[in-house]
């Protein structure tokens, strides 16, 4: 019986797992961590050591070097995947690049391509053992590059930004984008500790706070396409302070994994934010995502990532000129009294606007973007449910169309106090500038 090589194996059963699913393999996959890191193990096996050199060879350097070959253009995919691994400001080390450049290969279908343009370049073979490295073996070569073959023609969607982790693990974090309106201040505090962001709280009332969507112990990852890895201290104020009144897009690396655990290389750092902040409270995964349907009330649904909630309309009415807040006790009353069918309908708050959607049609009644509407408020009878909002029917020329109270019925006080308290912030943080 030949011999056969202990990584192949092990290599062969998680292509073949997968392959089994036949679906896109994303970075939730079970099997595909253990994949890259049996690619890993084949391209250091029986990598040799330059003599007399302090730098430690990877595999990284291997092709690095493949790029510098390219001159004539032939190379034009590695090339590519070569540079963007190189001016990736997130990576600091070869290993880091390496595991970079290895799923942009599998995430382009480049991956046995890759291998065989390092097979056809003898200079930087020569850096493998022909007595170790499976690549300089040529009845381990062959089962090598036809499961290579196969990586290369599934479909993989795997986030390449989300790799700020890859210099220590091949296990990576929970990625979020968050994307805040223009406001003065987003209201987080934060501690920098090697190299990482962290959130250590959310300021009661900010915009931060009210969206819900980053929570304590969480890792600014970058602000507006500007990596914050290993950043100094103040680093990230000085970003959001030249972005002030400005969209933001920010990239938030959770500290709570997929499986809902604590992520393994943010142990350390945790306990250690802990130790200095005795009153620390890692919050719940503010992602709506990972929260299940069990968890949600009834009233509540999800679209589009964001909790929408699920209250009845029950109509609008014209209060003339005036749209204070010092209206709504009179103008509810008005909604109320027309005995209009109520509907059960979808208010959807979003960043810079409020929709409104008939739940059983899926037809949008309405949307007002948050510095039309007014006020807004509770109705003081018994049951505290019923609120509404004051809006100008035709923003640019309110003086000729006048106000209306919009109302709606909720499913409970609480819920009728977090979707009031949730205008009300819209249009508060809401800026727009000319």
């Amino acid at each position: 019986m030949a011999p056969k090589d202990p990584l192949l194996g092990p290599l062969k059963v998680c292509v073949l797992n997968l392959q089994s699913d036949g679906n896109v393999v994303t970075d939730s996959h079970p099997h595909l961590s253990s994949c890259c890191e049996l690619l890993e193990q084949v391209l250091r096996k029986g990598l040799q050591q330059p003599v007399l050199s302090l730098v430690h060879r990877d595999y990284w350097h291997c092709f690095e070097q493949l790029h510098h070959q390219d001159t004539c253009g032939r190379l034009s995919t590695l090339s590519l995947a070569v540079e963007q691994t190189r001016v990736c400001r997130k990576l600091l080390s070869a290993q880091g690049r390496g595991r970079y450049f290895l799923r942009l290969a599998l995430s382009r279908k480049a991956l046995s391509q890759c291998f065989t343009h390092l097979l056809h370049t003898p200079r930087v073979l020569e850096w493998y053992s022909p007595a170790l490295s499976i690549l300089r073996n040529e009845e381990f070569l062959e089962p090598l590059m036809s499961l290579l073959l196969v990586l290369s023609h599934m479909e993989f969607k795997l986030d390449v930004e989300n790799c700020s982790f890859l210099d220590e693990s091949w296990l990576l974090p929970v990625r979020d984008v968050y994307e805040v309106v223009p406001c003065q201040e987003v209201g987080m505090v934060l501690r920098y500790l090697s190299g990482r962001v962290f959130i250590l709280e959310l300021m009661p009332g900010s915009q931060a706070h009210v969206d819900r969507f980053i929570s304590p112990g969480d890792i600014i990852d970058e602000i507006n396409g500007t990596s914050l890895r290993n950043s100094k201290n103040g680093q990230a104020g000085v970003i959001l302070s030249r972005l002030r009144g400005c969209p933001l897009s920010i990239g938030v690396l959770r500290w709570r994994a997929h499986d809902g655990t604590v992520y393994r290389p943010l142990v350390k750092l945790l306990r250690t934010l802990r130790t200095e902040n005795p009153h620390l409270q890692l919050g719940p995964t503010p992602c709506p995502q990972t929260a299940s349907s069990s968890q949600r009330p009834a009233s509540q649904c999800l679209k589009e990532g964001r909790i929408v909630y699920i209250v009845k309309y029950l109509g609008k009415a014209n209060i003339g000129m005036f749209g204070g807040k010092e209206v709504l006790q009179h103008a509810i009353p008005q909604v109320l009294h027309k005995n209009l069918p109520s509907k059960e309908v979808l208010l959807d708050m979003k960043e810079t606007h409020l929709t409104c959607t008939d739940r059983n049609s899926s037809l949008k009644l309405f949307e007002h973007h948050y510095p039309e509407i007014s006020c807004v408020g509770r109705f003081a009878q018994p049951d505290y449910t019923v609120f509404a909002f004051c809006v100008a029917e035709s923003p640019e020329t309110p003086q000729s169309t006048g106000f209306y109270c919009v109302a709606f019925r909720a499913s409970s006080v609480k819920e009728c106090e977090d979707i009031v308290c949730r205008i009300a912030t819209g249009f508060k943080h809401t800026e727009w500038f000319v």
